[in-house]
């Protein structure tokens, strides 16, 4: 089976994650589950109802006026939700940044909730056109009162009571800052499962531990020789289909370099990859190379893990500046930006050369690396870290605790060079010297053990704040 089409993948996936989707597929069940529902009562009649005394059989006045109560009062509930979730989502957007709409309107709990009324409505709705009395239905087939039909739709409703009671619940709780906070911090966790396995590529060596990585054993001339393949479109760049560019490059014998990551904005023309040798492109070819390719108007998390970064850097930004000032939701973005990263310092981060079965380079894909996620969470925030003194020394605290998982010495230069950086800072802005102390004192401890002289477990011993509070 050939793999699934990037763009379509990419469309089903925003189509999935839409407000729309789930209510739309509730409310055609509610209809299907209408007309077999009906079907089912013409079959077996009403007398089954007489011999159950607690079910109350209804007359057609009775039903109607049971079903039109429902109806109305489950389209009123619905605009109500309705503007509640639109509520919280401009309050959400302004408050910690709008790239976390998406996670609201991704919801699960909104989307079903508002499902469950309009399909509600729906079904007593086509239900009830189906209720006759006997003079109406003279010539034809008499009074018909679908019994059942009418008890699913008062089930129907007793759900939607509970499904109202279970939304104004989640509504504040999904505004709460730490429930926010904690969403975004274990989506990036899944996606760093997901995007970085322990070994990623068969065959492929992972880098060299010491000095820079070697250049690419590209061929002599690939800059100047290979052919473009230039996008049909401009936005940022969703997804990457890698096992269809993989099989293009060996079924047309090519050697493809990947020029955009997913997150990267591509504009209509730029270039998207390098084929070589320029005999084997044509334009089948640059066209099955192209729709290896989805983007769209706005990032997304689906393979772009600095995404997620961004959003928590973002909440930490807007909590850091001098109009909000709450350095503890900065913590908390912290701790779970660092959770990420000693997540990503026990991983294989692999070469940038993929190779096929019988060992020839066919694709160069350059991945984000360790430092560049580094640089990404710090330094973004240096400017905001600066000028609080909690937020910086719980920047260095998160700094160490990185440090215990790393092996790599192009790591810890990493880590070093923002430590260095958050004191640089802190001391030009910070107006106390009591401040300014405290940061120097934790930024020592913390180059001591990035340095090597003292072990991670030494230090955990020593101090209270590795693992502790700031």
């Amino acid at each position: 089976m050939p793999p699934i089409h990037a763009r379509a993948a990419a469309t089903w996936e925003a189509v999935r994650a839409s407000y729309w989707f789930i209510p739309s597929l509730m409310t055609i069940g509610a209809a299907v589950l209408s007309v077999a529902l009906i079907s089912f009562d013409g079959r077996v009649g009403a007398e089954w109802i007489r011999e159950v005394p607690f079910l109350y059989g209804n007359r057609p006045e009775g039903a109607r006026a049971v079903l039109s109560t429902i109806a109305g009062s489950m389209i009123g509930v619905a605009g109500v939700t309705f503007s509640i979730t639109i509520a919280s989502v401009v309050y959400a957007s302004g408050q910690y940044g709008p790239r976390l709409l998406a996670n609201f309107m991704d919801d699960r709990g909104n989307q079903v909730t508002l499902g469950t009324f309009i399909a509600t409505f729906l079904y007593c709705l086509l239900v009830l056109r189906t209720i006759r009395t006997a003079a109406e239905g003279e010539g034809a087939v008499g009074e018909f009162v679908p019994h059942v039909a009418i008890l699913v739709g008062l089930a129907l409703a007793v759900a939607s009571v509970g499904v109202l009671i279970y939304f104004i619940h989640h509504v504040p709780e999904s505004i709460h800052v730490s429930n926010l906070v904690a969403g975004v911090g274990r989506d990036l966790l899944g996606k760093v499962d997901t995007l970085f396995p322990e070994r990623i590529g068969e065959g492929n060596a992972t880098r060299e531990a010491d000095g820079e990585d070697p250049e690419s054993p590209l061929p002599d001339g690939f800059y100047d020789d290979a052919q473009r393949v230039a996008a049909d479109g401009a936005g940022y760049v969703s997804g990457i289909d890698a096992d269809a560019v993989l099989r293009l490059a060996c079924e047309h014998d090519l050697l493809l370099r990947i020029r955009h990551r997913p997150g990267d904005f591509v504009a209509d023309g730029d270039t998207l990859v390098l084929a070589w040798p320029p005999d084997h492109v044509t334009d089948e070819t640059r066209d099955a190379i192209r729709t290896a390719f989805a983007w769209g108007a706005k990032r997304t998390a689906r393979q772009d893990v600095r995404f997620l970064i961004d959003e928590l850097v973002e909440i930490a930004a807007r909590a850091l500046s001098p109009g909000v000032n709450d350095p503890f939701t900065a913590i908390a973005c912290l701790d779970w930006l660092g959770a990420a990263l000693k997540d990503l310092a026990g991983r294989d981060f692999p070469r940038p050369e993929r190779y096929d079965d019988d060992g020839a380079l066919r694709v160069v894909a350059h991945p984000t690396t360790f430092e560049q996620f580094v640089g990404g969470v710090f330094g973004q925030l240096r400017p905001y870290l600066a000028s609080d003194r909690n937020a910086a020394l719980h920047a260095l605290k998160t700094i160490g605790e990185v440090a215990g998982r790393v092996a790599d010495e192009r790591q810890r230069v990493a880590l070093r060079h923002e430590a260095d950086a958050i004191l640089d800072g802190a001391d030009a802005t910070l107006a106390l010297e009591a401040d300014r102390l405290s940061v120097r004192q934790r930024h020592t401890e913390v180059t001591r053990l990035l340095s090597g002289r003292v072990g991670f477990e030494a230090m955990t011993a020593r101090t209270d704040w590795i693992g502790g509070t700031a």
